[in-house]
C-alpha cells in the first residue's frame, strides 16, 4: 500500500496562490486551494469595472475551471479563520480543521484608512468585484442625482468626485473619471453638462506615482490635467464625512469620495503569531518561510521582504506570481531533500494608464509615456489575463472604447455593500394613514353602461 502524498494547503486564489498551485502540477503532492470566493480576479483591471469599461466576468474566472486539468489539485470554497501551527492544521469558519504538511498563505492585503475605519463606509476602496460595483454605482448615480437636483450647491457636490491617493489605483481611477465626464457621457443629459464635473486627486507626498521616476510622475500629472483632473500633491486628508472631505484645512464638498491611499495586511496574518511590519504584513525569511516554521510560506502582497538593495519587493502582480512560483519550487526542493533557495525578485517594470492612449511606464532603464506606454500596458495586461475567452472580449471592448469613447457596462445595480448598509438601518416607521384616493371617473359616453349592449 502506497503512502499518502504530502498535503500542500494554499490559502488564497489570487496571483500568488494560483501560480503556486499551478507550479506544483505533476509534483508528488496533493494540493488543496482554499478561497472564500470561487473566482480568481485580475486586480490590475479592476478599476475598469469600477468605471464601467469592462464587465466583472471579463477579468475574473472560476478557480475550479482554471485548475480543472490539474489532477493533483482540488479547490474548496471556504473561509479560513485561524491556524494550529503545532498540529499543522488550518481552521475553517465552519469549525473544520484541514491538515497540511506545507502551508502557503496568500491572502493579500486590504484597505488601510490610517486609523479611521469609519471612513470605509464613506470612501470605498478597490480590492474586490463588490468594491468595483459599488464604486460604479456611486459614480453613475451621482450624475443621475445631479440631473434632478435644482439647488446649485447640491448639484455641484454631486458633480464633484474626490480620489484620495495618487498611486497607480488613484491615478487610473481619476483618469477614467475624467474620460467618463468629458467624453463618455457627453450629450446624454439635458439639465447638466457632465463635462462640468470636478475631479480632484489628493496625494500626500510631493508627486503622483511616487514610486516612479520623477519625470514620469510629471508626465502623469500633465495627462491628468489634460483630462480635467485637479491634482493636489502634498495634501493630506484629515476628515471625511457625508458632505465631503477636509484636506490641508480646506473643505471640498463632494458626494462621491473614492479611496486609493493605502493598504494593510489581511487580518489573517495576525493568526500566525509571526512578526509583522507597520502595515500588518508578515516579515518572512529570504526563502519566503515564516520565522521558526520551515513548512509555512507567506507569499504575495501579504509578504514583507526586502530586495538586495534594501528596498521592499513591491506589492504588484508580477512580484506575487514570482513569489508563488518560488514557494512551489522550494516545496519541491524540500521533498527532494535539497536546501531551499532565497527569493530574488526580477523587476519586469511598472506601467500605469491614465485614460485613453495615455500611460507611463518603466521597463528596466527605459522610460515610456504616452501612446507607446499605453500600448505596452495594453499588451502586458492582455498577456497575463487567464483564459482565451477573457482576452478576446477585453481586446474587443478596448478597441470599441478607443474608437467611440463608449463604456458599455454602465448598469447601476445594488451591491452587497449597499445591501449590508440597508440591513444595518433600523426599520422605517409605519407610514401615515391617509384617505384612499377616489376611484377614477368613468369617462365613457353615457348610455353605454358598464358592458351591456
Amino acid at each position: 500500500m502506497s503512502e499518502p502524498l504530502p498535503q500542500v494547503v494554499i490559502v488564497g486564489g489570487g496571483f500568488a496562490g494560483l501560480y503556486c498551485a499551478r507550479q506544483l502540477r505533476g509534483a508528488p503532492v496533493q494540493v488543496t486551494l482554499l478561497d472564500r470566493r470561487n473566482h480568481h480576479l485580475f486586480q490590475p483591471l479592476l478599476y475598469q469595472v469600477a468605471t464601467a469599461g469592462l464587465n466583472a466576468a471579463e477579468i475574473a474566472g472560476p478557480i475550479r475551471r482554471i485548475l480543472r486539468g490539474q489532477r493533483n489539485a482540488e479547490v474548496l470554497l471556504a473561509e479560513v479563520v485561524g491556524f494550529d501551527l503545532h498540529e499543522r492544521k488550518v481552521i475553517l469558519a465552519e469549525g473544520e480543521a484541514l491538515p497540511y504538511d506545507f502551508l502557503v498563505i496568500a491572502t493579500g492585503v486590504t484597505h488601510s484608512y490610517f486609523g479611521h475605519p469609519e471612513w470605509a463606509r464613506l470612501a470605498p476602496g478597490l480590492k474586490t468585484i463588490e468594491d468595483a460595483l459599488e464604486i460604479r454605482r456611486r459614480v453613475l448615480s451621482a450624475f443621475e442625482r445631479a440631473e434632478r437636483e435644482t439647488d446649485p450647491g447640491r448639484r455641484n457636490a454631486w458633480l464633484t468626485f474626490v480620489v484620495v491617493g495618487g498611486g497607480p489605483t488613484g491615478v487610473e481611477l481619476a483618469g477614467a473619471l475624467g474620460e467618463i465626464a468629458r467624453h463618455t457621457l457627453r450629450e446624454e443629459y439635458r439639465r447638466i453638462d457632465p463635462g462640468d464635473a470636478r475631479i480632484v486627486l489628493l496625494e500626500g507626498t510631493d508627486r503622483v506615482l511616487p514610486t516612479y521616476a520623477p519625470e514620469l510622475s510629471r508626465k502623469a500629472k500633465e495627462s491628468l490635467w489634460a483630462l480635467g483632473v485637479e491634482v493636489r500633491t502634498g495634501t493630506l486628508v484629515t476628515a471625511i464625512d457625508e458632505e465631503g472631505v477636509i484636506a490641508a484645512g480646506e473643505r471640498i464638498a463632494a458626494q462621491t469620495v473614492l479611496w486609493g491611499a493605502g493598504v494593510q495586511g489581511s487580518p489573517l496574518a495576525r493568526a500566525l503569531g509571526a512578526p509583522l511590519d507597520r502595515a500588518g504584513r508578515v516579515l518572512v525569511r529570504p526563502d519566503l518561510t515564516v520565522a521558526g516554521r520551515d513548512d509555512v510560506y507567506v507569499v504575495g502582497d501579504l509578504a514583507a521582504i526586502a530586495q538586495d538593495d534594501g528596498s521592499p519587493v513591491p506589492g504588484v502582480a508580477p512580484a506575487a506570481i514570482q513569489e508563488g512560483r518560488h514557494a512551489a519550487a522550494n516545496i519541491r526542493a524540500t521533498l527532494r531533500g535539497e536546501p531551499r533557495a532565497p527569493f530574488r525578485y526580477w523587476n519586469k517594470g511598472a506601467l500605469a494608464t491614465i485614460g485613453r492612449a495615455r500611460a507611463v511606464g518603466e521597463v528596466g532603464r527605459l522610460k515610456l509615456s504616452g501612446f507607446i506606454a499605453w500600448l505596452a500596458w495594453l499588451f502586458v495586461h492582455i498577456f497575463f489575463l487567464i483564459g482565451f475567452r477573457n482576452r478576446i472580449f477585453v481586446v474587443l471592448q478596448w478597441a470599441w472604447h478607443y474608437l467611440t469613447f463608449d463604456r458599455g457596462s454602465r448598469l447601476i445595480t445594488e451591491t452587497a455593500l449597499q445591501w449590508r448598509a440597508i440591513a444595518s438601518q433600523p426599520p422605517p416607521s409605519p407610514p401615515e394613514v391617509r384617505p384612499a384616493l377616489p376611484a377614477p371617473r368613468d369617462l365613457r359616453p353615457s348610455g353605454t353602461g358598464g358592458g351591456g349592449r
